[in-house]
């Protein structure tokens, strides 16, 4: 699978998603785009949209778009990192254009 990581979420979860192909805006120099325009330019090329950006949802029409998004209830590291089999169950399980929050438990 296809990943995009958002900024807001730490780069070491793309080590715990071995077997799918992880980058970032940064590493495809998006860095700073808008969410709204990175999400026209994600859906174009990726399968999956990771973040931890809570107003997603609320600030962006999610209608229309192929890309599924995982919503991360949290970006911190040590929490990913214990939620991980948490992430790969969902990952496993979405379908194009889901959008899923999960809610990890704070360590």
């Amino acid at each position: 699978m296809r990943i995009l990581l958002d900024e807001c979420v730490p780069w070491p979860l793309a080590n715990i998603l071995q077997g799918h192909d992880c980058t970032s805006p940064q590493r495809r120099d998006w860095g700073g785009i808008k969410n709204g325009d990175l999400l026209k330019l994600a859906d174009a090329e990726f399968d999956l949209f990771i973040t931890s950006d809570q107003n997603l949802r609320y600030q962006q029409n999610l209608a229309g778009r192929t890309i599924s998004i995982l919503e991360l209830s949290t970006n911190d590291w040590h929490s990913i990192q214990a939620g991980s089999s948490s992430i790969m169950a969902v990952i496993e399980k979405i379908s194009p254009s889901d959008f899923v929050h999960l809610t990890i438990e704070s360590v």
